[in-house]
């Protein structure tokens, strides 16, 4: 049985066991799991290598790229500005940025981006990585665009244009891009490791990603999947180590909202228990009633593509879903990443929940899936 650090409360041995066979199970290289349960800390968990090609081990602090997991930052920040009542999701985005209300996209609502029914997944616009790491290019793209079908009308993952387009209203109502209002609302002041857009002195200290042999690749250029996912190409998936990859400080340091944050498991646990439990002896992030928003179902069923994952969404969420992301229950609310990161809040069981990895699997990843089954057997659900 490989070795692995940390420690958990009595009742949450069953998390250590899955963990350990996690990694006897799967071609598990470094990953780590933490769990909090009514503000306080039940499990901290790591082991492996967090950098294959040096051996250097996994550390309990240890940050790795945590993909669509940015979602849930964003989506935080998102309703923290609608508790304060300084953003109204049913209200069009253009009454914040008047110049997305253009080209069909007059009606466009917060929510409707949150729950990827906007009908914007993807660009027209072709951009180089420079102009996307400079935002306003991104900005403009946005501005000009069309959506691809009658908004609200049915919906397709937004990918990396979600964070664009949330994280735009973000800086308009606020001032500060998505990763700089999340460090400033969020992250400081709870000490949490979760960036968007990783600070230059955490840059050696992070695992590198590794694909396991065998993980099935992207469809050809033009597939509007793979669109949606590298922006017509400017970025590879995964195409880790190459320019640009998943591997590169010049992606991780950017400001990539919508799939671009580095987290460990305790600052991504800590992120969600903070949401609806509240940590460090502070009050809970968000209030019920907003969580009872982020968490009523907004899209599900087959996307505009046509295809049926099993998927439900909130307002900028997963939600509790057996077939696709089984949590604890109907007051569940998180988001995943492509490499098998998976992390989640529940108000009603006072979890915050957390699993990264280096290690990429690709379909049929069950390694988060059977940890989050071990926390609701501790809990006894």
């Amino acid at each position: 049985m490989r070795s692995y650090s940390g420690w958990v409360d009595e009742g949450f041995g069953g998390v250590a066991d899955v963990f350990a066979r996690n990694f006897e199970e799967f071609p598990e290289l470094g990953a780590a799991v933490t769990v909090f349960v009514g503000g306080r800390k039940v499990v901290e968990l790591w082991g492996g290598v967090a950098d294959e090609g040096t051996g250097r081990e996994w550390e309990r602090d240890t940050v790795v790229p945590v993909f669509s997991c940015a979602k849930g930052l964003v989506s935080v920040c998102a309703h923290l500005l609608a508790q304060e009542g300084r953003l109204d999701l049913d209200a069009p985005v253009s009454r914040y940025w008047p110049e997305f209300g253009r080209y069909g996209k007059e009606a466009i609502t917060s929510r409707m981006v949150l729950g990827h029914r906007a009908g914007v997944p993807v660009l027209d616009g072709v951009l180089t990585f420079e102009e996307i790491a400079g935002w306003a290019p991104v900005i403009r793209a946005v501005e000009e665009q069309t959506p691809l079908w009658e908004p609200d009308t049915s919906y397709e993952y937004h990918g990396q244009v979600f964070g664009f387009l949330i994280g735009e209203v973000i800086r308009r109502i606020t001032g500060h891009t998505p990763g700089a209002y999340f460090r400033r609302a969020v992250g400081d002041p709870l000490g949490l490791r979760a960036w968007i857009g990783l600070p230059g002195a955490e840059m050696d200290g992070r695992a590198r990603l590794v694909e396991a042999e065998g993980r099935p690749g992207m469809p050809g250029p033009e597939h509007l999947l793979t669109r949606i996912v590298t922006m017509n190409g400017a970025l590879v998936f995964p195409g880790l180590d190459e320019p640009h990859g998943w591997n590169d400080p010049a992606l991780l340091g950017m400001e990539l909202p919508g799939a671009g944050a580095t987290a460990s498991a305790s600052g991504l646990a800590g992120l969600y228990a903070a949401a609806v439990t509240g940590i460090e002896g502070r009050r809970r992030l968000l209030a019920p009633e907003t969580v009872a928003d982020a968490v009523r179902e907004v899209s599900s069923g087959k996307g505009w593509l046509g295809f049926d994952m099993g998927a439900r969404w909130g307002s900028g969420f997963l939600l509790d879903s057996p077939s696709f992301r089984p949590m604890p229950g109907e007051r569940s609310f998180g988001n995943d990443g492509a490499g098998g990161q998976f992390a989640f809040g529940d108000d009603e069981f006072g979890v915050g929940f957390a699993y990264v990895a280096n290690r990429m699997i690709g379909h049929g990843d069950a390694r988060a899936s059977r940890l989050v089954a071990a926390v609701r057997g501790c809990l006894g659900g």
